[in-house]
């Protein structure tokens, strides 16, 4: 049975949640970078606010689907567990916990640093402490008092959170009202955004990379899964609110930071912002809002602290997730009792964010933490594709994605462009997130993998062995057994090849448990395959080889073969067939597929009907590489006084007689050093034609009908073209009626990691992985059994009201850029937030009649 899951309270609202979100993307960010950004963009860091937020919605419409459907703190770190394999799950929680801390420390020392200037504006500081290091003092001050905070429970996080951010949007609106109002009293300041690109869309891109960071408030909603009412229909509509808030302010702030400002100098407005860096906004309201540098001052202090406890709220939620699954050590998922929040993933997550505000040169590694996020989006665009195949047809969902999976797919791309991009921006950037990522790689390899693996080991419930101990190291053949009459065909190449390399065969029984019942529920079985094992271990012991037992009980049979198969380093593992699988998805059948796509050996599958012994063997060669391990196969198999091999390769039409000759000597020279390598195979006769055929299948079909049994082998080099281009032997054993031998020798590293990814990518992905499945289903996220038609899922917003939209955003665009700061300019401004709100009304109100 799973272990017991720890679990928050929930008590957020979707007032708390927006707010939530608002707070993180209205942080130091708007304050900070606008006079920074404005000096890359000009004038046209309106449009890149705009662009960022095109690219946000694609992503967001994605965090609002799953957030419907698997609510659970993690958000995309959690979705990335269940969408994507391998490592992928944890970089995405180490990148979003590394981000959200960076952005949390960033955030504490803004706040030093606004405070510090707030009591020197007024007269209240001594000019002694206005010294880095008291900016450090400040910001750890805060820090401690927003752990505190977040330690008293989400309750008490929210409504410190609404105050802060509810204050900080009046700050802004005041800001964006008096300079509107100055722009309105001078039309001549509008003249300030003329030559609108200065710097192309060169600055235009670096400006969307440094202020990407602003945008990510919807990856903090989500971790509230676990602590919000209503999760199905409140997150969804929380994404879309809180965007539909934020987007406008960054572009009305960006518009009047540029067109309102009058500055002493004679240099454009956007260079004298750059000019004042991160106190640019705070320069530009001291010309026209009375006690303008105070009053903006006081809601940067409100942003960095809004900002901080929506970062520090959301790196300990991802801190938590990774422990409960236990990528961390287990303190991560301990829980308080009273005050049911992740207390020690807390105190952690706070003691990282202190760290790096003082002791770690955080300039360097802020635009790291746009990086991360961006590639965390991008991994969470790539899950949702998978996991609405994989999951769709048992998920609640609250919210689908229109246009699937367009929107996710664009979402990729243009994440993906943008973090490449952002290597022209800061290379430094990149390489320290490189540096991060490969310290992932090797905590996850050296440490939580293993934690992974035992979480989801199958249990060994007896182990037998009646002859000498087995020696450290050794030649393996695994042999899963299932039932007496596959016992001959299985046991003799098994037998045979533990006789040529001084090896043993380990017989594997597994008892296989319904994926809705705990694997201690398969106890009672164990016994009753003691007959079919002791059967086995004595035809194997009768022919003079060691051999051993192992019972184990797993949901899946594929699962305790690949663990047994890892554990002993088995090098040549033989399974039995029983046909062609019937699903489209996979080659042979879903547990072999997935088996010989996760285990690097030597796999021999042998097609149970009709039984042996077999005499005349059909070895069809595409490849002159692939004759010795065809021929080992056949050695394995056969009496080589009794047997006959023919050996055979089909030409296409039209092949020129010296390229045959080439090709058949070739062949024939790996046969005779395959025979001069086994004496023993002196008496068996084997013979090498060429025969011609414009369809592969339909020739060796009909050579078949003569033969006892075909063997079907791969190359290591034909490998991974069998990957792109299909499985031709898979594909001709479903058409033979004489027995099928499927031969695939060990890879390389590079070649079997490949193989892997491109059988993920044709399907491997929807495997479903017990244990995972099983959780979701106590936590009431998944189903049992499917719920609705896969082909029926469809989103209940309107689609052509947001294709318009959409239509219409991209022309806005257009407008912003090739109007140059005229009236186009402007029109395209007015239609982009037109269709920002009827984007956000569709949505909501499509969430509301789905749910």
């Amino acid at each position: 049975m799973s272990q017991p899951q720890t679990e928050l309270s929930r008590d957020l609202s979707l007032f708390d949640v927006t707010m939530i979100g608002v707070g993180a993307m209205i942080g130091a960010g708007i304050f900070v970078l606008t006079g920074i950004a404005a000096g890359a963009a000009g004038p046209a860091l309106i449009l890149a606010f705009a662009l960022n937020g095109i690219i946000t919605l694609f992503t967001a419409m994605v965090y609002a689907e799953l957030g419907s459907a698997i609510p659970e703190a993690g958000g995309g770190y959690l979705w990335v567990r269940e969408g994507l394999p391998g490592p992928n799950a944890f970089l995405a929680g180490w990148m979003s916990w590394f981000a959200h801390a960076v952005a949390g420390s960033l955030y504490a020392l803004g706040f030093g640093s606004y405070l510090v200037l707030v009591f020197s504006e007024l007269g209240m500081l001594p000019a002694s402490l206005d010294t880095p290091w008291f900016h450090k003092v400040v910001a750890v001050a805060i820090i401690l008092i927003f752990v505190a905070i977040n330690f008293r429970g989400v309750s008490e996080t929210g409504t410190a959170g609404n105050i802060v951010t509810v204050l900080k949007v009046v700050v802004l609106g005041i800001f964006i009202v008096s300079g509107l109002w100055a722009i309105y009293r001078h039309p001549i300041y509008l003249d300030k955004f003329q030559n609108f690109a200065p710097n192309g869309w060169i600055g235009i891109l670096s400006a969307m990379g440094l202020t990407f960071i602003a945008f990510e408030g919807y990856e903090i909603i989500v971790q509230t899964g676990e602590e919000v009412k209503n999760p199905r229909q409140t997150l969804p509509r929380a994404v879309f609110l809180s965007l539909a808030i934020v987007i406008p302010i960054y572009i009305l702030v960006a518009f009047v930071a540029v067109g309102a400002v009058n500055p002493d100098t004679n240099i454009p407005t956007y260079q004298w912002l750059a000019e004042h860096a991160e106190l640019g906004v705070a320069e530009a309201a001291r010309q026209f809002m009375p006690l303008g540098t105070v009053l903006l001052l006081i809601g940067g202090l409100l942003s960095t602290m809004s900002a901080l406890n929506a970062t520090t709220f959301s790196s300990t939620r991802v801190s938590f997730a990774m422990g409960r699954d236990r990528n961390l050590p287990n303190l991560f998922a301990a829980i308080h009792p009273r005050t049911r929040t992740p207390y020690q993933a807390l105190m952690v997550s706070g003691a990282l964010i202190t760290f790096m505000a003082v002791a770690i040169p955080i300039e360097d590694v802020a635009a790291a933490a746009d990086i991360m996020f961006l590639l965390l989006f991008l991994q969470v665009n790539l899950a949702a594709i998978t996991l609405r195949n994989k999951y769709g047809d048992r998920l609640h969902y609250g919210y689908l994605t229109p246009f699937f999976p367009v929107i996710p797919i664009l979402g990729v791309v243009t994440e993906l462009f943008l973090a490449v991009f952002m290597f022209h921006y800061s290379a430094v950037a990149w390489y320290f997130t490189g540096a991060w990522i490969l310290i992932g790689l090797g905590i996850y390899y050296f440490y939580a993998r293993k934690r992974l693996e035992a979480r989801t080991r199958t249990p060994i419930m007896r182990a037998e062995r009646r002859t000498v101990p087995q020696p450290e190291k050794g030649y393996a053949v695994l042999v899963p057994i299932a039932n007496p009459d596959s016992l001959p065909v299985l046991l003799r190449p098994a037998i045979q090849a533990a006789r040529e390399n001084d090896g043993y065969v380990l017989l594997l029984h597994v008892v296989t448990v319904p994926p809705q019942l705990p694997l201690s529920a398969g106890r009672r079985y164990v016994e009753q395959s003691r007959a079919l094992t002791d059967q086995a271990l004595q035809m194997v012991e009768d022919e003079g080889v060691e051999g051993e037992v192992l019972v184990r009980i797993a949901h899946q049979p594929a699962q305790a073969i690949i663990q047994t198969a890892r554990e002993r380093q088995v090098r040549l593992l033989i399974m039995g067939w029983r046909g062609r699988s019937r699903n489209p998805n996979t080659y042979i059948g879903s547990n072999i597929d997935t088996i010989i796509h996760q285990v690097n050996c030597q796999v021999m599958v042998v097609q149970q009907t009709p039984p042996p012994p077999f005499n005349r063997f059909l070895v069809p060669i595409a490849d002159p590489l692939q004759t010795p391990y065809a021929l080992a196969a056949v050695h394995l198999l056969a009496d080589p006084r009794f047997s006959e091999v023919d050996v055979v390769h089909v030409f296409a039409p039209g092949t020129e007689q010296a390229r045959r000759e080439a090709l058949l000597g070739e062949i024939q020279a790996q046969i005779d050093a395959y025979r001069q390598a086994h004496p023993g195979l002196d008496d068996m006769r084997i013979s090498l034609r060429g025969v011609e055929g414009s369809n592969v299948l339909d020739v060796l079909v009909q050579a078949a009908r003569k033969h006892d049994c075909v063997i079907l082998g791969a190359t290591r080099e034909s490998w991974l073209r069998q990957q792109i281009f299909g499985n031709l032997p898979a594909r001709l054993a479903g058409q033979l009626e004489t027995s099928v031998v499927l031969v695939r020798p060990q890879t390389g590293p590079v070649g079997f990691g490949l193989a892997r990814l491109l059988h993920y990518v044709r399907g491997g992905y929807r495997i479903i992985e017990p244990t995972s499945a099983q959780e979701l289903q106590e936590q009431g996220i998944l189903a049992p059994q499917p719920i609705h038609n896969p082909e029926d899922l469809h989103t209940a917003v309107n689609k052509k009201s947001l294709l318009g939209a959409g239509l219409l955003g991209l022309l806005s665009v257009l407008l912003m850029y090739w109007g140059d700061g005229s009236g186009f300019t402007w029109l395209g401004v007015g239609i982009y937030l037109l269709c920002l709100f009827w984007f956000t009304w569709s949505s909501v109100r499509g969430i509301l009649a789905a749910t």
